[in-house]
């Protein structure tokens, strides 16, 4: 989706920003807590050394952290920086949004859009993993934002999801076949089918090409200081693919330099 010109702001599109620390903060208990199956909602945040149930004062985002220079109130252990990180990166999300699109509904989605990236980026870096339950409801949405923004466009996002999913699940059989093991998990797949929901079919390309060529960069750098490369080292492609989708949905997808002559 090409970046859409500002027609002045509301004060609901202010107030995204002002919520979105809480929202990282929110996102930072879901990349801990979802990959272990724990509950997200349920249940008090404390102290992961020495279980101090954490009060209201504690939980300001970013501001609760400067405030005790990063440690627990009653122990005084190092607290991780991932809140602070995520909170920092939701905000980010929602100003870079707030910058490029229009206000009201549109700049709620597509901020929504960037928060659930960045939980699913983050889990897939640290787990190798893209649940379900994060990406799945993101080929509806996109589904439902291309039919709010111009009904005619839903055909070719709903074939953009279907693309996404097929091409991606088709390279995985094909290299499960030949070499004996799995390369790709469906995860990629599903976020791929996600990203064709949200960009269209004719996006899927520049969505690729936005993941491959620093997840390509990023190989070679780690193989070079590692020793060589190895067929078997992971590789947290969705992270690069939620990066590649936020890119096109923002800018709208890559033009060689013919088309644009």
């Amino acid at each position: 989706m090409p970046a859409l010109q500002h027609r002045g702001r509301a004060v609901s599109d202010v107030f995204l920003l002002l919520i979105s620390p809480f929202v990282g903060s929110f996102l930072g208990v879901l990349v801990l807590r979802l990959p272990r199956g724990a509950g997200v909602v349920a249940g008090r945040s404390r102290c992961p050394h020495c279980g101090t149930t954490l009060g209201v004062a504690d939980l300001v985002p970013l501001l609760s952290y400067l405030a005790r220079a990063g440690r627990c109130r009653d122990c005084g252990a190092r607290l991780s920086r991932l809140y602070p990180g995520v909170e920092l990166a939701a905000l980010g999300a929602a100003a870079w949004a707030f910058w490029v699109l229009p206000g009201g509904w549109l700049l709620w989605a597509g901020a929504a859009l960037g928060w659930a990236l960045l939980a699913l980026a983050l889990i897939d870096l640290r787990h190798y993993l893209l649940p379900d339950v994060l990406t799945l409801p993101l080929i509806p949405a996109g589904l439902a934002v291309a039919w709010l923004v111009d009904p005619a466009k839903l055909l070719p996002h709903a074939i953009g999801a279907a693309a996404g999913f097929g091409a991606f699940a088709a390279l995985a059989w094909g290299y499960r076949r030949l070499r004996g093991r799995e390369g790709l998990g469906l995860g990629d797949a599903k976020l791929f089918a996600a990203a064709g929901a949200w960009v269209s079919w004719s996006g899927l390309g520049s969505v690729l090409l936005w993941a491959a060529l620093p997840a390509l960069a990023v190989t070679l750098v780690l193989g070079l200081r590692r020793g060589g490369l190895s067929g078997r080292t992971p590789l947290p492609f969705g992270a690069y693919l939620a990066a590649g989708l936020w890119l096109t949905w923002l800018y709208g997808p890559l033009q060689p330099a013919w088309a644009l002559s």
